[in-house]
């Protein structure tokens, strides 16, 4: 009998899956690991969905997604992300996560080299890697704010490196790019050819209303940018997976052919359930954003009162809060805080090399779940000091 492929076998299991099964089994465990809106999906978007099941949407759609939707996605980045985009750039996919894949199975041969952040969204190492590319990281230093230096970033390019990899607001610094800066980045792909492809997924959730999110497509005179949205966070519909890529003409089109040998075609009421979405009320997402703001306030105050250095975010759902391990792993010093306070974080390590000394705790919980939660994470920094001393 043939083995297992080893591409697959490689790859390592997320710590936050490991932190989040263990807390799932139990109960009255505090849920900071958590990515995932505390919100249900706003009713009009369930009517939606299911008004179009009822009147027959319920069959195969076009590969790319449906016409209606992508006109109705061309009106958003217009108005919401500030560049302008023919429905025929825009391809639908089952969730950012599957645009982002698609995008590095369309351009990345064996050997080539991608530009990845750290500390980052975990899952662009294993994209990577599981495609026969080759991770470079470039870090994230918490004294620039989490934001990318591009000479740094210019210094690791090789005849290798293929694609810049940028998120903004960023999984899970919080960082939000200044427009000067996106423009910078893009003209370093432009002297390099290099693609840029820019997670763009939390473009809504920026929580410092000084900041402001800037897309990087708004500067891609030379179409080298791919930029990636989904639905999941901003209208609190993670398990609807909807999410969507806008891209030059020869990327998109690729990208609709890849969608059929791997799924066929993204959900049709759950493409309906997004046109609900764009064409319904702005309050419910308006007092999501306005919660999770109070939440960060919450957060940096309760940080701060405990003594615990807090990287305070500008935007996303997640917050970055130094930790001394004291010769523990990032994943050991999580355990033990779920196994004896009943706090679940994500271990910093999970973000590569330069999570290391992070825990990120996620905003999606509510306020007193939050404040308590730092509370006992401050506690358990000072008792491990005190049994160590």
């Amino acid at each position: 009998m043939r083995g297992l492929a080893d591409q697959a076998v490689s790859l390592a299991r997320s710590e936050i899956r490991v932190l989040f099964d263990r807390a799932a089994a139990r109960p009255g465990t505090i849920r900071l690991e958590v990515g995932e809106p505390s919100f249900p999906t706003p009713e009009h978007i369930v009517a939606g969905a299911a008004s179009a099941a009822r009147n027959g949407w319920t069959g195969y759609g076009p590969n790319g997604g449906l016409a209606g939707l992508r006109e109705l996605l061309a009106a958003k980045v217009e108005e919401v992300d500030g560049f302008a985009a023919h429905p025929d750039r825009i391809v639908v996919t089952p969730g950012g996560m599957n645009a982002l894949f698609s995008t590095y199975f369309a351009l990345l041969n064996p050997g080539d080299e991608v530009l990845l952040p750290t500390p980052g969204f975990p899952n662009m190492d294993g994209m990577v890697r599981l495609l026969g590319g080759t991770p470079v990281f470039y870090h994230l230093d918490a004294s620039d704010g989490f934001l990318p230096d591009p000479e740094r970033l210019e210094a690791l390019i090789s005849d290798r490196t293929t694609m810049l990899f940028v998120n903004t607001p960023s999984n899970p610094t919080g960082a939000v790019f200044p427009a000067v800066l996106m423009q910078e980045l893009v003209e370093l792909c432009n002297r390099h050819d290099l693609w840029l492809l820019s997670d763009e997924v939390y473009d809504e959730l920026v929580l410092d209303e000084a900041a402001r999110h800037t897309a990087a497509a708004c500067y891609d005179e030379a179409e080298r940018v791919i930029t990636v949205y989904s639905f999941s966070k901003v209208y609190a519909m993670t398990g609807w997976r909807v999410g969507y890529a806008v891209a030059p003409p020869a990327v998109a089109d690729l990208l609709r052919k890849l969608q059929e040998p791997q799924l066929s075609c993204p959900s049709t009421i759950s493409q309906k359930a997004a046109e609900a979405a764009l064409l319904g009320p702005r309050e419910p997402i308006r007092a999501m954003l306005d919660a999770y703001r109070r939440r960060r306030a919450v957060a940096i105050r309760t940080a701060t009162e405990a003594g615990l250095e807090l990287v305070a975010p500008a935007g996303t759902l997640y917050t970055l809060v130094r930790v001394d391990t004291h010769g523990r792993s990032m994943l050991q010093f999580a355990l033990d805080l779920l196994d004896r306070h009943g706090v679940s974080v994500a271990p910093g390590s999970v973000f590569g090399p330069g999570g290391e000394g992070y825990v990120r705790i996620s905003l999606a919980a509510d306020g007193d779940q939050i404040t308590e939660g730092i509370r006992r994470l401050a506690l358990a920094c000072r008792e491990r000091t005190l049994v160590r001393a």
